[in-house]
């Protein structure tokens, strides 16, 4: 790894970092794992979707998140396709979430489940 010796040097590398995170940027799918969450079955939705996307070749991050507060709709989901605002679906079993796969995350088709904002993404 480079030293960084000076305020240019932190500035070439921060340009550099986000010149790779921007070149590669694809679907990002959080898989709400909370209490509730993995109570009403997150761990079987989070291995489904890893093996599914797997299977469809589809390149998308798989990230394990902490409960958003919708204990009435878990297990909970949030997709963001590139370019577009966070949805975020609720009581999704497996057939719901190869639903989401075909017609939400490679078509961009709206499906049932889908929940109101009441948050903010960080």
């Amino acid at each position: 790894m480079e030293t960084i010796k000076s305020p240019a040097d932190l500035e070439k590398s921060k340009a550099a970092i986000l010149a790779r995170m921007h070149g590669k940027e694809k679907t990002r799918i959080r898989v709400h794992m909370g209490t509730s969450g993995l109570a009403s079955g997150a761990k079987e939705i989070l291995e489904f979707l890893t093996l599914e996307l797997q299977k469809r070749s589809i390149d998308a991050d798989i990230i394990r998140a902490g409960d958003l507060g919708y204990c009435f709709a878990e297990p909970t989901i949030e997709v963001k396709r590139v370019g577009e605002d966070p949805l975020v679906f609720g009581n999704v079993d497996k057939q719901k979430a190869d639903e989401i796969i075909e017609k939400y995350i490679k078509n961009g088709e709206y499906v049932d489940g889908i929940l109101p904002v009441n948050y903010r993404t960080i």
